[in-house]
C-alpha cells in the first residue's frame, strides 16, 4: 500500500510531516530526509 507523505518547513526549524490519510500520523526531524525516516 503506497501512502502519500507530505513533508512542510517547520516554523521552528527542521521539517514536519504528515500522513493525510491517517490522521494523527505526524513525524518530524531536523532535515526532510530524517522526518521522511522518522514517519517510516
Amino acid at each position: 500500500m503506497e501512502l502519500q507523505v507530505v513533508p512542510e518547513p517547520s516554523d521552528d526549524g527542521g521539517f514536519t510531516v504528515h500522513v493525510p490519510n491517517l490522521p494523527g500520523c505526524i513525524s518530524e526531524g531536523e532535515t526532510r530526509e530524517d522526518a521522511l525516516a522518522n514517519i517510516r
